[in-house]
């Protein structure tokens, strides 16, 4: 296994840590905020070490978007358990992602993989900001100003999960009629 494969599997690795620390709350939460930062991180430099270093494999053509949809879904779950995050947006983006993953399990099942677009990179980005902010209660920012800097950026990140989910199914809309 390549190591941006590695990556993927310890970023997946991460979540149940993330999750244990996000719920005890409390103390545990910079904790949960630097796992989730950290595994955020891992998704932007495996992709970057598998490009620069031709190691792009179909394992990580699947296993990195689901890797990501680990983390953000699990992370948006918890944060509605606790009354941070509004349901109705956890329920946008998981629709999304449950979609999406489905087209792409219909494609693998014709030989076709469907690798993540610029869209749907940006959607991955915005939620993974969004989510740290909220975790950090928008830290440093919240030092000096009392915005809801992590909400604004999570209304732009469902908003970018629409229109990447509908630029998915319609660029792959051939997919359907197999």
């Amino acid at each position: 296994m390549n190591l941006p494969n590695k990556l993927t599997v310890l970023r997946m690795c991460l979540v149940p840590v993330f999750i244990v620390f996000v719920l005890l709350g409390g103390a545990f939460r910079p904790w949960a905020a630097v796992i989730f930062i950290i595994a955020s991180l891992t998704d932007m430099l495996d992709g970057k070490i598998a490009r620069k270093y031709n190691l792009i494999t179909n394992f990580g053509k699947i296993m990195d978007p689901l890797a990501d949809k680990l983390l953000v879904t699990s992370a948006l779950v918890c944060l509605c358990e606790l009354g941070e995050v509004p349901a109705w947006m956890v329920i946008v983006i998981l629709a999304r992602e449950f979609i999406i993953t489905g087209l792409r399990s219909v494609a693998a099942g014709e030989g076709i993989i469907i690798a993540a677009g610029k869209s749907g990179k940006l959607k991955t980005v915005l939620q993974m900001v969004a989510l740290s902010a909220i975790l950090l209660q928008n830290w440093p920012i919240s030092i000096f100003l009392d915005w809801p800097i992590g909400h604004w950026i999570l209304w732009a990140a469902v908003f970018m999960t629409v229109y990447s989910g509908a630029e998915y199914i319609v660029k792959n809309k051939q997919v359907f009629r197999q």
